[in-house]
């Protein structure tokens, strides 16, 4: 939505110069009330279930608040910015839910704070922005990474509580996931016969010594070695590098994507965990229905190269942990509404004790998920909405749709408990403006 009333609010809210061609202020209003009931399975037989009601925001899409601007510099140039900022409209705080991107992120535009330069070389984009491999999760997904109905792949690589290999929410900790911030990128200009493309480089802004054998210890050092408190850390956790290439052509969509991201980091040990993804998803709209699938890899990869601490070596080192997800879903226009599916699933793979796996006393957790919805369209920018999802966590998995963790706590009525499963709802309404 475009006026010119908008455009001077926009001008004084940022305080930009007259020279801008255009200002745009936009946004979305989104609130839900969802419930949970996440139950876990007792040794002895006895189950316990733990349930929540909520109101929230974004259950179909993201709540935000934004300006965006170009300026035409002539000869096919221009020059544009874009400030978004999440929100919660359930309690009118700021930050929505970014969270889930792996890594709380404060202050006021942590959606996306960029600036570019365009042209018919295509577009240089700096600040923070949505990584390449995070499109493939969310455009070739009917629920596009919201509410109740996200995919398992989404939950697995993103969404995580804890920080563990198999945590409440997700496959390991990424900062990167969804967004990086201290990036560099650059897009194809749209002029490639259906040819498209997003490339990152996102700095993880830390210090590094030459040589390396001067590097200040990390916490893991001092832990083995306490003599070394106070003498400087230096992790390297925060650094991304990937790019996404796919081709549109009518109702046909694909696209590939990959990404290196650094996790965590300790040079004076010697030790730097990368997770590695690789994705593939397609779409196709026929009109009636439209089709959507995915096929997902991540891998958590230690390099130990750079040693500069003599350790005892993990025998078991190539063994990388991981989780392989696939999608599959579809999309139905029926009247002024859309009907929402899919299923998705998730199989971790080396997450457990060696020995466990070799002899077969515990495979490897995996948990899959069915979703369904209903959209029904008011106008062009408001819609009334309903999901509902569940899923079925298998060998010690333990994703959830959101609400309360599982019941964990061994007890001599329930024996060791395992999380089991994860039920849901969303109804809300949407509003864009």
């Amino acid at each position: 939505m475009k006026k010119s009333l908008v455009a001077l609010a926009a001008l004084a809210a940022t305080g930009l110069a007259s020279a801008q061609s255009s200002v745009t202020l936009f946004g979305v209003l989104d609130a839900t009330v969802s419930g949970f009931s996440n139950k876990s399975e007792g040794a002895l037989g006895q189950d316990v279930t733990k349930s929540q009601t909520v109101m929230r925001s974004g259950g179909y899409n993201s709540s935000r608040l934004g300006f965006r601007g170009v300026e035409d510099l002539g000869g096919g140039l221009s020059a544009s910015f874009w400030l978004e900022a999440g929100l919660n409209n359930d309690d009118g705080t700021t930050g929505g839910n970014v969270a889930n991107s792996g890594a709380s992120v404060s202050g006021l535009f942590n959606r996306r704070s960029t600036v570019s330069l365009s042209g018919v070389f295509g577009e240089f984009r700096l600040g923070r922005d949505y990584t390449p491999t995070y499109w493939n999760d969310s455009v070739f997904d009917p629920f596009g990474t919201n509410g109740v109905g996200t995919n398992l792949i989404s939950t697995a690589n993103g969404y995580n509580n804890a920080g563990s290999v198999i945590s409440q929410g997700g496959f390991t900790a990424n900062g990167t996931y969804q967004r990086a911030s201290n990036s560099i990128g650059y897009f194809l200009p749209p002029n490639l016969g259906g040819i498209y493309g997003q490339f990152m480089y996102a700095f993880n802004e830390k210090t590094s010594c030459d040589p390396g054998s001067l590097t200040p210890p990390g916490a893991t050092a001092v832990v083995a070695n306490p003599a070394l408190l106070g003498t400087g850390l230096n992790e390297r956790a925060g650094r991304y590098i990937g790019g996404r290439i796919g081709w549109a052509n009518g109702p046909f969509d694909v696209a590939l994507s990959y990404a290196k991201s650094t996790i965590a980091s300790n040079y004076y040990a010697g030790t730097t965990n990368n997770l590695d993804t690789l994705n593939i998803g397609a779409s196709y709209d026929f009109g009636v229905v439209k089709l959507f699938g995915e096929i997902s890899k991540a891998d958590l990869k230690q390099d130990t190269s750079s040693n500069i601490v003599a350790g005892v070596t993990n025998p078991f080192s190539f063994r990388e942990p991981g989780a392989n997800g696939w999608l599959l879903g579809a999309s139905i226009p029926v009247g002024p509404g859309l009907i929402r599916m899919s299923y998705s699933a998730v199989d971790y793979k080396n997450t457990g004790a060696y020995i466990n796996q070799l002899f077969g006393f515990r495979p490897d957790p995996k948990a899959d998920k069915f979703a369904l919805g209903y959209v029904h369209n008011l106008s062009k920018r408001t819609a009334l909405y309903a999901t509902v999802a569940r899923i079925s966590n298998k060998d010690g998995a333990d994703l959830t749709l959101g609400g309360p963790t599982f019941y964990t706590t061994t007890t001599a009525l329930t024996g060791t408990m395992t999380p089991k499963s994860s039920t849901g709802w969303d109804v809300g309404l949407r509003h864009s403006f």
